[in-house]
Protein backbone atom coordinates (compact mmCIF):
# COMPACT_ATOMS: atom_id res chain seq x y z
CA UNK A 1 0.00 0.00 0.00
CA UNK A 2 1.36 3.47 -1.06
CA UNK A 3 -0.87 5.88 0.08
CA UNK A 4 0.03 9.74 -1.67
CA UNK A 5 1.29 11.50 0.80
CA UNK A 6 -0.36 15.18 1.18
CA UNK A 7 1.94 18.28 2.51
CA UNK A 8 1.96 19.08 5.91
CA UNK A 9 -0.22 22.20 5.66
CA UNK A 10 -3.23 20.65 4.33
CA UNK A 11 -3.75 17.94 7.43
CA UNK A 12 -6.96 17.59 8.98
CA UNK A 13 -6.74 16.86 12.71
CA UNK A 14 -10.41 15.96 12.54
CA UNK A 15 -9.82 12.64 10.50
CA UNK A 16 -10.13 9.33 12.37
CA UNK A 17 -7.13 7.95 12.95
CA UNK A 18 -7.16 5.18 10.34
CA UNK A 19 -8.10 7.22 7.33
CA UNK A 20 -5.37 9.55 8.36
CA UNK A 21 -3.31 6.52 7.94
CA UNK A 22 -4.34 5.95 4.56
CA UNK A 23 -3.99 9.43 3.40
CA UNK A 24 -0.50 9.08 4.81
CA UNK A 25 -0.91 12.36 6.98
CA UNK A 26 -0.81 10.52 10.79
CA UNK A 27 1.69 11.67 12.86
CA UNK A 28 4.70 9.47 13.08
CA UNK A 29 4.39 6.59 15.21
CA UNK A 30 6.50 6.11 18.46
CA UNK A 31 8.82 3.73 16.56
CA UNK A 32 10.81 1.33 18.81
CA UNK A 33 14.55 0.31 18.36
CA UNK A 34 13.83 -2.13 15.41
CA UNK A 35 12.77 0.03 11.69
CA UNK A 36 11.72 -3.23 10.05
CA UNK A 37 8.41 -2.83 10.94
CA UNK A 38 6.37 -0.88 8.77
CA UNK A 39 2.20 0.27 8.50
CA UNK A 40 2.68 -1.39 4.91
CA UNK A 41 4.60 -4.94 5.80
CA UNK A 42 1.38 -4.88 8.54
CA UNK A 43 -1.14 -4.67 6.18
CA UNK A 44 0.33 -6.99 4.01
CA UNK A 45 0.90 -9.16 6.38
CA UNK A 46 -3.42 -8.79 7.29
CA UNK A 47 -3.93 -8.95 4.00
CA UNK A 48 -2.46 -12.53 3.44
CA UNK A 49 -4.37 -13.74 6.76
CA UNK A 50 -7.92 -12.89 5.68
CA UNK A 51 -7.09 -14.20 1.79
CA UNK A 52 -6.03 -17.31 3.18
CA UNK A 53 -8.43 -17.73 6.56
CA UNK A 54 -10.83 -15.01 6.03
CA UNK A 55 -11.48 -11.57 7.87
CA UNK A 56 -12.45 -13.39 11.45
CA UNK A 57 -8.84 -14.58 11.25
CA UNK A 58 -7.09 -11.17 11.66
CA UNK A 59 -6.06 -10.17 15.11
CA UNK A 60 -3.38 -7.70 16.24
CA UNK A 61 -1.67 -10.77 17.51
CA UNK A 62 -1.71 -13.00 14.83
CA UNK A 63 -0.84 -10.37 12.36
CA UNK A 64 2.21 -9.49 14.92
CA UNK A 65 3.45 -13.37 14.94
CA UNK A 66 3.15 -13.56 11.52
CA UNK A 67 6.19 -10.93 11.26
CA UNK A 68 7.60 -11.88 14.43
CA UNK A 69 7.12 -8.69 16.71
CA UNK A 70 4.96 -8.53 19.92
CA UNK A 71 1.37 -6.81 19.36
CA UNK A 72 2.75 -3.95 21.15
CA UNK A 73 4.80 -3.42 18.50
CA UNK A 74 1.81 -2.91 16.01
CA UNK A 75 0.33 -0.42 18.53
CA UNK A 76 2.78 2.00 17.94
CA UNK A 77 2.20 1.78 14.33
CA UNK A 78 -1.86 1.20 13.88
CA UNK A 79 -3.62 1.81 16.68
CA UNK A 80 -6.71 -0.42 17.03
CA UNK A 81 -7.74 -3.22 14.89
CA UNK A 82 -10.43 -1.27 13.15
CA UNK A 83 -8.05 0.87 11.77
CA UNK A 84 -6.00 -2.14 11.00
CA UNK A 85 -9.50 -3.51 8.93
CA UNK A 86 -9.86 0.42 7.42
CA UNK A 87 -6.34 0.05 5.69
CA UNK A 88 -6.77 -3.95 4.44
CA UNK A 89 -9.73 -2.72 2.30
CA UNK A 90 -7.82 0.42 1.15
CA UNK A 91 -4.77 -1.89 0.33
CA UNK A 92 -7.04 -4.90 -1.01
CA UNK A 93 -8.95 -2.38 -3.14
CA UNK A 94 -6.59 -0.98 -5.75
CA UNK A 95 -8.33 0.71 -8.61
CA UNK A 96 -7.20 0.11 -12.19
CA UNK A 97 -8.13 3.77 -13.76
CA UNK A 98 -8.00 3.41 -17.21
CA UNK A 99 -4.90 5.95 -18.99
CA UNK A 100 -6.93 9.19 -20.03
CA UNK A 101 -6.67 8.08 -23.82
CA UNK A 102 -9.32 5.03 -23.61
CA UNK A 103 -11.77 6.28 -25.42
CA UNK A 104 -15.46 4.32 -25.28
CA UNK A 105 -18.84 4.68 -24.62
CA UNK A 106 -19.97 4.97 -21.33
CA UNK A 107 -21.70 1.22 -21.19
CA UNK A 108 -18.17 -0.38 -21.94
CA UNK A 109 -17.10 2.22 -19.26
CA UNK A 110 -19.35 1.05 -15.94
CA UNK A 111 -19.03 -2.48 -17.65
CA UNK A 112 -15.13 -2.19 -17.35
CA UNK A 113 -15.59 -0.44 -13.81
CA UNK A 114 -17.78 -2.98 -12.29
CA UNK A 115 -15.97 -5.65 -13.23
CA UNK A 116 -12.64 -4.51 -11.89
CA UNK A 117 -14.91 -4.49 -8.54
CA UNK A 118 -16.25 -8.12 -9.44
CA UNK A 119 -12.38 -8.96 -9.56
CA UNK A 120 -11.44 -7.09 -6.42
CA UNK A 121 -13.59 -9.45 -4.39
CA UNK A 122 -12.80 -12.74 -5.98
CA UNK A 123 -9.35 -12.22 -4.70
CA UNK A 124 -10.10 -10.54 -1.90
CA UNK A 125 -13.54 -12.50 -0.68
CA UNK A 126 -13.21 -11.36 2.74
CA UNK A 127 -14.09 -7.55 1.41
CA UNK A 128 -17.86 -8.35 1.20
CA UNK A 129 -17.60 -9.30 5.22
CA UNK A 130 -16.24 -6.16 6.49
CA UNK A 131 -19.58 -3.53 7.45
CA UNK A 132 -20.44 -0.45 5.33
CA UNK A 133 -19.62 2.42 8.24
CA UNK A 134 -20.35 4.84 6.13
CA UNK A 135 -19.20 7.04 2.76
CA UNK A 136 -15.61 6.46 1.42
CA UNK A 137 -13.18 8.65 2.41
CA UNK A 138 -9.69 7.13 1.83
CA UNK A 139 -7.62 7.54 -1.36
CA UNK A 140 -8.07 4.28 -3.11
CA UNK A 141 -12.46 4.37 -2.25
CA UNK A 142 -12.44 7.97 -3.75
CA UNK A 143 -10.47 7.08 -6.75
CA UNK A 144 -13.02 4.66 -7.69
CA UNK A 145 -15.32 7.16 -7.38
CA UNK A 146 -13.89 9.33 -9.58
CA UNK A 147 -13.12 6.65 -12.15
CA UNK A 148 -16.83 5.73 -12.34
CA UNK A 149 -18.21 9.54 -12.27
CA UNK A 150 -15.58 9.61 -15.69
CA UNK A 151 -17.50 6.99 -17.12
CA UNK A 152 -20.52 8.65 -16.41
CA UNK A 153 -19.32 11.76 -16.90
CA UNK A 154 -21.60 12.59 -20.49
CA UNK A 155 -24.40 11.19 -19.09
CA UNK A 156 -27.49 14.04 -18.46
CA UNK A 157 -27.82 13.09 -15.06
CA UNK A 158 -27.56 15.23 -12.15
CA UNK A 159 -25.11 14.96 -9.29
CA UNK A 160 -27.38 12.99 -7.24
CA UNK A 161 -28.16 10.42 -10.10
CA UNK A 162 -24.63 9.76 -10.67
CA UNK A 163 -24.01 8.89 -6.92
CA UNK A 164 -27.11 6.83 -6.80
CA UNK A 165 -26.45 4.88 -10.09
CA UNK A 166 -22.44 4.39 -8.44
CA UNK A 167 -24.62 2.75 -5.28
CA UNK A 168 -26.76 0.44 -7.16
CA UNK A 169 -23.47 -1.09 -9.14
CA UNK A 170 -21.66 -0.73 -6.11
CA UNK A 171 -24.59 -3.51 -4.42
CA UNK A 172 -24.52 -5.18 -7.05
CA UNK A 173 -21.13 -6.09 -7.71
CA UNK A 174 -20.88 -6.35 -3.81
CA UNK A 175 -23.87 -8.87 -2.76
CA UNK A 176 -23.06 -10.72 -6.10
CA UNK A 177 -19.42 -10.91 -5.07
CA UNK A 178 -20.62 -12.71 -1.04
CA UNK A 179 -22.82 -15.30 -2.85
CA UNK A 180 -20.07 -16.24 -5.22
CA UNK A 181 -17.93 -16.49 -2.24
CA UNK A 182 -20.46 -18.74 -0.55
CA UNK A 183 -21.70 -21.05 -2.90
CA UNK A 184 -18.10 -21.66 -3.78
CA UNK A 185 -17.28 -22.90 -0.60
CA UNK A 186 -19.74 -24.82 0.03
CA UNK A 187 -18.75 -26.45 -3.48
CA UNK A 188 -15.37 -26.78 -1.58
CA UNK A 189 -16.41 -28.34 1.37
CA UNK A 190 -19.15 -30.59 -0.14
CA UNK A 191 -18.72 -34.72 -0.55
CA UNK A 192 -20.90 -34.06 -4.04
CA UNK A 193 -21.05 -30.91 -5.92
CA UNK A 194 -24.94 -32.01 -6.75
CA UNK A 195 -25.64 -31.75 -3.37
CA UNK A 196 -25.15 -27.73 -4.23
CA UNK A 197 -26.86 -27.57 -7.58
CA UNK A 198 -29.53 -29.30 -6.30
CA UNK A 199 -29.64 -32.18 -8.75
CA UNK A 200 -29.19 -34.69 -5.62
CA UNK A 201 -32.47 -33.52 -4.55
CA UNK A 202 -34.58 -33.50 -8.08
CA UNK A 203 -36.45 -36.57 -7.16
CA UNK A 204 -37.52 -35.63 -4.04
CA UNK A 205 -38.38 -31.96 -5.09
CA UNK A 206 -40.53 -33.25 -7.53
CA UNK A 207 -43.18 -35.05 -5.16
CA UNK A 208 -43.23 -32.35 -2.81
CA UNK A 209 -43.44 -29.21 -5.39
CA UNK A 210 -46.91 -29.88 -6.39
CA UNK A 211 -48.99 -27.99 -8.99
CA UNK A 212 -51.42 -27.26 -6.13
CA UNK A 213 -49.37 -25.54 -4.42
CA UNK A 214 -46.52 -24.32 -6.54
CA UNK A 215 -48.73 -23.59 -9.46
CA UNK A 216 -45.73 -21.58 -10.99
CA UNK A 217 -42.53 -23.18 -9.97
CA UNK A 218 -43.95 -26.61 -10.39
CA UNK A 219 -43.31 -26.28 -14.24
CA UNK A 220 -39.99 -24.99 -14.51
CA UNK A 221 -39.12 -27.28 -11.98
CA UNK A 222 -40.74 -30.19 -13.98
CA UNK A 223 -38.86 -28.72 -16.83
CA UNK A 224 -35.11 -28.64 -15.39
CA UNK A 225 -35.35 -25.08 -15.24
CA UNK A 226 -34.95 -24.58 -11.47
CA UNK A 227 -32.40 -27.54 -10.23
CA UNK A 228 -29.01 -27.69 -12.06
CA UNK A 229 -28.10 -29.78 -14.13
CA UNK A 230 -25.68 -32.76 -13.25
CA UNK A 231 -22.06 -31.68 -13.55
CA UNK A 232 -22.85 -28.00 -13.65
CA UNK A 233 -20.11 -25.78 -11.67
CA UNK A 234 -21.83 -24.36 -8.65
CA UNK A 235 -19.53 -21.81 -9.01
CA UNK A 236 -19.78 -20.56 -12.72
CA UNK A 237 -21.39 -17.68 -12.32
CA UNK A 238 -20.56 -15.48 -14.99
CA UNK A 239 -23.92 -15.84 -17.01
CA UNK A 240 -25.95 -15.01 -14.37
CA UNK A 241 -23.81 -11.82 -13.38
CA UNK A 242 -23.77 -10.65 -17.09
CA UNK A 243 -27.78 -10.87 -17.09
CA UNK A 244 -27.89 -9.03 -14.05
CA UNK A 245 -25.71 -6.04 -15.04
CA UNK A 246 -26.85 -5.85 -18.42
CA UNK A 247 -30.52 -5.25 -17.34
CA UNK A 248 -29.13 -2.75 -14.33
CA UNK A 249 -27.36 -0.72 -17.38
CA UNK A 250 -30.64 -1.32 -19.64
CA UNK A 251 -32.63 0.42 -16.93
CA UNK A 252 -30.19 3.84 -16.50
CA UNK A 253 -30.10 3.81 -20.61
CA UNK A 254 -33.73 4.17 -20.15
CA UNK A 255 -33.37 6.78 -17.75
CA UNK A 256 -30.90 8.64 -19.97
CA UNK A 257 -33.47 8.21 -23.24
CA UNK A 258 -35.95 9.83 -20.94
CA UNK A 259 -34.08 12.19 -20.22
CA UNK A 260 -32.75 13.71 -24.11
CA UNK A 261 -36.06 13.49 -24.66
CA UNK A 262 -37.09 15.74 -22.68
CA UNK A 263 -39.64 13.40 -20.64
CA UNK A 264 -38.27 13.95 -17.23
CA UNK A 265 -37.10 11.01 -14.82
CA UNK A 266 -39.90 8.62 -13.66
CA UNK A 267 -40.45 9.99 -10.05
CA UNK A 268 -39.54 7.01 -7.15
CA UNK A 269 -42.54 5.94 -6.13
CA UNK A 270 -42.95 4.98 -1.88
CA UNK A 271 -43.03 1.99 -1.23
CA UNK A 272 -47.13 0.19 -1.24
CA UNK A 273 -48.83 -0.32 2.30
CA UNK A 274 -48.71 -3.87 1.99
CA UNK A 275 -45.30 -4.06 2.23
CA UNK A 276 -45.59 -2.13 5.79
CA UNK A 277 -46.01 -4.02 9.13
CA UNK A 278 -49.34 -3.69 10.19
CA UNK A 279 -50.22 -1.44 13.02
CA UNK A 280 -54.08 -2.59 13.63
CA UNK A 281 -54.17 -5.33 16.30
CA UNK A 282 -57.38 -6.62 14.48
CA UNK A 283 -55.31 -6.70 11.39
CA UNK A 284 -52.48 -8.51 12.78
CA UNK A 285 -54.78 -10.93 14.53
CA UNK A 286 -56.32 -11.79 11.12
CA UNK A 287 -53.14 -12.11 9.42
CA UNK A 288 -52.00 -14.35 12.13
CA UNK A 289 -55.66 -16.47 11.58
CA UNK A 290 -54.75 -16.28 8.57
CA UNK A 291 -51.29 -18.13 8.65
CA UNK A 292 -52.63 -20.29 10.77
CA UNK A 293 -55.26 -21.23 8.77
CA UNK A 294 -52.80 -21.96 5.81
CA UNK A 295 -50.25 -23.73 7.89
CA UNK A 296 -53.42 -26.17 8.95
CA UNK A 297 -54.63 -26.90 5.23
CA UNK A 298 -50.84 -27.18 4.39
CA UNK A 299 -50.39 -30.19 7.53
CA UNK A 300 -54.41 -31.43 6.26
CA UNK A 301 -53.33 -31.71 2.63
CA UNK A 302 -49.82 -33.56 4.02
CA UNK A 303 -52.47 -36.10 5.64
CA UNK A 304 -54.29 -36.59 2.48
CA UNK A 305 -51.28 -37.40 0.44
CA UNK A 306 -49.49 -39.75 3.07
CA UNK A 307 -53.32 -41.20 3.02
CA UNK A 308 -53.42 -42.02 -0.31
CA UNK A 309 -49.86 -43.38 -0.71
CA UNK A 310 -50.37 -45.57 2.21
CA UNK A 311 -53.82 -46.62 0.25
CA UNK A 312 -52.05 -47.47 -2.49
CA UNK A 313 -49.32 -49.25 -1.02
CA UNK A 314 -51.83 -51.78 0.59
CA UNK A 315 -53.46 -52.24 -2.60
CA UNK A 316 -50.45 -53.34 -4.16
CA UNK A 317 -49.43 -55.31 -1.22
CA UNK A 318 -53.16 -57.02 -1.47
CA UNK A 319 -52.53 -57.49 -5.07
CA UNK A 320 -49.39 -58.78 -4.58
CA UNK A 321 -50.66 -61.61 -2.16
CA UNK A 322 -53.38 -62.12 -4.73
CA UNK A 323 -50.69 -62.94 -7.27
CA UNK A 324 -49.05 -64.91 -4.87
CA UNK A 325 -52.33 -67.33 -3.93
CA UNK A 326 -52.69 -67.79 -7.41
CA UNK A 327 -49.41 -69.03 -8.40
CA UNK A 328 -49.58 -70.69 -5.36
CA UNK A 329 -52.65 -72.60 -6.49
CA UNK A 330 -51.58 -73.26 -9.92
CA UNK A 331 -48.56 -75.47 -8.63
CA UNK A 332 -50.62 -77.15 -6.25
CA UNK A 333 -53.19 -78.42 -9.57
CA UNK A 334 -49.70 -79.44 -11.72
CA UNK A 335 -48.57 -81.59 -8.45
Amino acid sequence: MSPERVSPERRDPELPRGVALAWGVAANPQRGPKRELSIERIVDAAIEIADAEGIGAVSMSRVAASLGFTTMSLYRYVTSKDDLILLMQEGAVTPPVPDETVERGWRAGVTAWVLAMRAAYREHPWLVDIPISGAPITPNSLLIVDWFLREVRALPLSDGEKMSTLLLLTSYARATGAQERDIGAAAAAAADPADVTGANYFEALAELVTPERFPYLSPLLAAGGYVAEPGTDPDDSDDDFSFGLQRILDGIEYHVGRVDSGAGAVAAEPLPPALELPRDKQVREAAKARREAEKALREAQKREREAIKHALEREKHALEREQLAREKAERAKKE
